[in-house]
């Protein structure tokens, strides 16, 4: 095994800006981890500019990749993270890909960002859904859905935290181990609520709301996760707090860099400026244990 931890990250990539790996690389590399990335789609720029271009991965493709890091022995990986999946085939694959990651390391860890939507909007094919539910997520340590993600995966209505608790259980029942709901309806005016829950912790941590809209939290939340995760040795209070801490002051200084114009152009996280944040996160939030 090498040195440092290794992680595979599948999802998206823009060429301009910080969604998908371009917005969880940089982090990874910082606290520690090679990053070897697979791109599931190539865009120009993230879809909330007026115009996007660019081309999508293939299962095929895919697998040409898999085939090469596999024949120079470059497939020993502790990590995989997956983020945003356009297709049925394409996913398919990816549980392929975890089968085979686990038959070379038994210890990999399988963090799963099931990117399939919000506001009550799927923004990705529907078949994907059954993939996820059936076959996914039983092979994922760690899963980041937010809660109508969360509604999907269980087909459970989660209209009060009571359901919400009640989806986690189910997805433990499904094999996944630890289970954080990255933001729900359940906070007020000044909180998001977020939700964390494994075999031993039961969590939730509150998190500031600020004025403005952003892209790629969600990737850069799940892959400060999976390394905070690992630098702690799985302690789920100080990884929630670490990761929800660096992403406030990644959002506080995306916000002050954009003054008055929040356009999708200045309001591209601002990742390398925040690198001393990433490295060193100063705690502003805590997590509360439930009972």
């Amino acid at each position: 095994m090498a040195e440092n931890p290794r992680v595979l990250s599948i999802q998206s990539h823009v060429v301009s800006g910080y969604v998908g790996n371009k917005s969880a690389t940089f982090p990874l590399q910082l606290l520690g981890f090679e990053v070897d990335a697979i791109n599931s789609v190539q865009f120009s720029n993230h879809t909330g500019y007026k115009m996007f271009s660019g081309q999508t991965l293939t299962e095929k493709e895919l697998g040409d990749l898999v085939n090469g890091l596999k024949e120079n022995g470059l497939d020993n990986y502790t990590h995989l993270l997956t983020g945003y999946i356009g297709s049925e085939s394409f996913l398919n694959r990816i549980s392929s890909l975890v089968k085979y990651l686990k038959s070379v390391n038994p210890n990999l860890i399988y963090v799963c960002d099931p990117v399939m939507g919000d506001n009550g909007k799927m923004y990705v094919p529907e078949n994907l859904l059954p993939v996820y539910k059936d076959i996914i997520l039983p092979l994922a340590n760690i899963i980041t859905p937010n809660q109508f993600e969360l509604e999907l995966l269980t087909e459970i209505k989660i209209d009060n935290i009571d359901a919400a608790w009640k989806a986690i259980n189910l997805l433990h029942k499904r094999g996944c181990q630890t289970v954080v709901v990255s933001s729900t309806e359940f906070g007020n005016a000044q909180h998001l609520l977020a939700l964390a829950k494994n075999t031993t912790y039961k969590m939730i941590i509150k998190i500031p709301k600020l004025p403005a809209v952003f892209t790629g939290t969600g990737d850069l939340f799940t892959s400060l996760l999976l390394a905070w995760m690992h630098k702690t040795d799985n302690q789920l209070k100080e990884s929630l707090e670490k990761t929800v801490s660096t992403l406030q002051a990644v959002l506080k200084r995306t916000l002050q860099h954009a003054g008055g114009e929040k356009s999708a152009r200045t309001m591209e996280l601002k990742l390398i400026q925040s690198k001393t944040d990433i490295e060193k996160p100063t705690i502003v939030v805590s997590a509360e244990s439930v009972f």
